[in-house]
């Protein structure tokens, strides 16, 4: 727990009476450990201080957005150069349309871009397209799948009614004989796919995709004349720097982007080919600040890095030694320590953890070395990370499993069993 005393603390009290919850969302009070920080005050390259000016190697990258660095000099340079002369404006400038052409020259299954703000606008505006683009009602997800906080899928129940998440239809990711029984159950009234580049739902272990589901929904999608769409908000140009499932053959009809887009200038946006593209002329989205020219010119600043730096390849590389250097300092402290999903965005859980007890005492400890990790969620390497960094982690991830092992072991008899025994409930 912060001190009473803190910063952090007085805006937690001060958050309480303004704000409903005291905070919402992700980070919303209670989903992660009371020591962590609530409220933060800057940001530069790899690194985050909090409200109290303590440091930390930041491996949330404020939940995906940071790809090359907090307050990347160059990327800042291009928003602030326009914003000078001028960012929410009656209409677009012309960097709205040098940005839809960058795009659609990476991407390669993009003809066309539709600009928005959040991923939650970019995914909407895909089932709406879908459906606009089939004249049918019925989306197949997967379940467990984050698609956005919106009520058609939102995975928090509050505030939303029947009709809300009406035709819907779930499979098992990565299930072809699930996808396929969603597929009859939706009959001639399915309109899309949506799919995950990699299964990346919260508390349970990630999964790369199966190529033979990925086909699959392909041919699904084609054969029923549906749309296939990959949600990359989370995973864009972390893992590729084309469509995730470029890599494993298979193209989508829609893609939506977000996060990182603009190296966390807010922007997203969906990508299409040219099946899709008179649909999603017709429907109608848009935004009071969807055509901001500073954003788009952060954009165009963070695509030519995508493009013309080896980040991915520092980044993968940096990737496998965080994760071999994780395996062997969990094995030599005696715990099972999973790693899933890729090197780039890992998960860590602890086997015979149901209760997420040694997830949460470990991420504390890791946090109080200067690492900020997440004890369920999915993280995040950005560009920006070094080799030092990797070894200042592994630096702190021995000592708190040795601080975890110390915690196992000076537990009284009683309190030992109900700490050894959470993996039987």
């Amino acid at each position: 727990m912060s001190p009473a005393n803190s910063r952090d603390r007085e805006l937690r009290e001060r958050a309480a009476a303004v704000i409903p919850g005291g905070m919402y969302g992700h980070q919303s009070v209670g989903l992660l450990p009371d020591d962590y920080p609530q409220f933060f005050e800057r940001g530069e390259g790899a690194h985050l201080w909090d409200a109290d000016g303590n440091r930390y190697l930041d491996y949330m990258c404020a939940y995906g957005p940071n790809l090359f660095g907090y307050a990347h000099p160059e990327i800042d340079a291009a928003f602030v150069r326009q914003l000078e002369k001028g960012d929410t404006l009656t209409g677009p400038t012309g960097l709205m349309v040098e940005l839809a052409e960058a795009l659609t020259r990476m991407v390669s299954h993009a003809d066309w871009a539709i600009f928005c703000k959040n991923g939650t606008d970019a995914t909407t505006m895909a089932l709406t397209t879908a459906r606009a683009h089939t004249k049918r009602r019925i989306v197949i997800r997967a379940k467990g799948a984050y698609h956005g906080a919106i009520p058609w899928c939102t995975p928090r129940p509050a505030g939303v009614i029947e009709s809300d998440r009406a035709f819907q239809v779930f499979c098992d990711y990565n299930d072809v004989g699930s996808l396929e029984a969603a597929v009859a159950e939706a009959g001639d009234d399915l309109a899309a796919i949506f799919a995950a580049p990699f299964k990346h739902d919260a508390f349970i272990d990630q999964a790369e995709p199966d190529p033979a589901y990925a086909r699959r929904a392909r041919e699904l999608a084609d054969r029923t004349g549906a749309l296939l769409i990959v949600d990359e908000v989370r995973a864009g140009f972390r893992l590729s720097r084309d469509c995730s499932w470029s890599r494993i053959g298979v193209q989508p009809d829609l893609s939506t982007w977000g996060k990182c887009v603009a190296n966390g200038h807010a922007l997203s946006v969906m990508l299409g080919n040219d099946k899709a593209r008179a649909a999603a002329a017709s429907i109608y989205v848009t935004g009071s600040f969807w055509f901001q020219g500073a954003t788009m010119a952060a954009a165009l600043e963070t695509l030519r890095l995508v493009r013309d730096t080896d980040y991915l390849e520092r980044m993968t590389a940096l990737s496998e030694t965080l994760r071999k250097g994780l395996d062997d300092r969990a094995k030599a402290a005696g715990f099972g320590f999973r790693q899933t999903g890729p090197g780039v965005m890992p998960l860590f859980l602890f086997d015979d953890d149901p209760d997420l007890r040694k997830g949460f005492c470990w991420s504390s400890e890791m946090l109080s070395r200067g690492v900020y990790v997440h004890p369920w969620h999915n993280m995040f390497l950005c560009a920006a990370m070094t080799e030092a960094d990797i070894a200042a982690t592994l630096d702190a991830a021995e000592g708190a499993f040795a601080a975890l092992k110390r915690q196992v072991r000076d537990l009284s008899p009683v309190e030992k069993l109900a700490f050894l025994s959470a993996g039987a409930r």
